[in-house]
Parts: structure tokens; C-alpha cells; sequence
């Protein structure tokens, strides 16, 4: 099989809590499959501006170590149980990021690892400060498509969420919302 794990559902989620982008909140639930017998461990990837590891938390296991390769950060998460082939888990990894999005023009990238079913790419801005323009680009293929009206809308709390959603993403492919605010 290839890899240890295919991700059937992943979704990738930046809440920008303040206009300024002073702080910012990620989650990443991620639904997968294991494709081999005797997996323990599970390993998360990390990268961006600011203070990227604030309030790290991962749900089943634990983070038991870390370390920088270029410019990603990889979390070694011990599952404290032994996974078969065709188990499923869901995975909640959940941080702060402190300083990370303070220029005008940002962008929040999901790289895609594993083989993986369905992608879903959200960020909520705060309600004083909109995104003016909003690109996705895909890095590999080096296309840009604008994320027009339907990809945006206003939660209750006058907060805008913009979404974009894909099945059957490219393995090996970022995908990045890059957004003018």
C-alpha cells in the first residue's frame, strides 16, 4: 500500500481572531483509514510566520517529539495503541499562532501527503477587518483561481467564513488561500 494511512476526510481550518492577525487559531480534524498492520505513531506537519506552537494539543495520542526539517515543523504523535489495517481514526490537532499574519497580503497553505478522499480549506476572518481579494493557487500545477462570491459568507456573528472544498486532491499538491486585507 502506499503510506501508512489515507485520509479520507480533512479539513484545514485558520480562525483569524483579532484584525490585526496578532492571533490566530488552526485546526485540522482528519478522518483516516490505516492501510497497514502495527502502526503507533502518527505525524503531523507544521509550518508558517510567527509563533506557530502555541497551545499545541492532539486528540487520540500525544505529542512526543518534534523537529525542523527546512522550513516545516514535524510532530511525532504516539497513538498509546496499536492500529490495524482498515481502522479508522479521527484525528483533532488544534494551536494558537501568535504574529503569523500581520501583512496586508497573507495566505494559509494545506499540502496534501497521503492519499486523501475529500479536502476542505476554511478561514474566518474577524468582522473588522474582511478579506478584500481572496486567490487559491495550487503551487505544483502553478495555477491561481479568484474564490468569487460563492465561497464566502457571513457567520451569525458578522464574521466572514471563505471556504473552498475539492474531492480526490492531488497527492503532492499545496494548495494555498492567499487573501489582501
Amino acid at each position: 500500500p502506499q503510506g501508512l494511512y489515507e485520509v479520507l476526510e480533512y479539513e484545514s481550518v485558520l480562525d483569524l481572531k483579532d484584525k490585526k492577525g496578532h492571533l490566530a487559531g488552526a485546526t485540522k480534524p482528519q478522518r483516516v483509514r490505516f492501510l497497514q498492520d502495527n502502526i503507533i505513531a502518527y505525524q503531523d506537519q507544521i509550518w508558517g510566520d510567527g509563533d506557530i506552537f502555541v497551545d499545541y494539543r492532539c486528540s487520540p495520542g500525544k505529542a512526543v517529539d518534534r523537529y525542523r526539517e527546512g522550513h516545516r515543523h514535524h510532530v511525532l504523535i504516539s497513538l498509546q495503541e496499536t492500529k490495524q489495517r482498515g481502522d479508522e481514526t479521527e484525528f483533532h490537532i488544534t494551536r494558537r499562532i501568535r504574529n503569523g499574519f500581520t501583512r496586508s497580503t497573507e495566505e494559509w497553505q494545506t499540502e496534501i501527503n497521503h492519499p486523501t478522499k475529500k479536502l476542505s480549506i476554511s478561514i474566518v476572518f474577524p468582522r473588522t477587518r474582511l478579506p478584500k481579494r481572496l486567490l487559491l493557487i495550487t503551487q505544483n500545477s502553478g495555477k491561481t483561481f479568484p474564490l468569487g462570491p460563492e465561497h464566502r459568507h457571513v457567520l451569525p456573528d458578522g464574521r466572514e467564513k471563505a471556504r473552498w472544498i475539492t474531492t480526490m486532491p492531488q497527492l503532492y499538491e499545496a494548495y494555498i488561500i492567499r487573501w489582501v486585507w
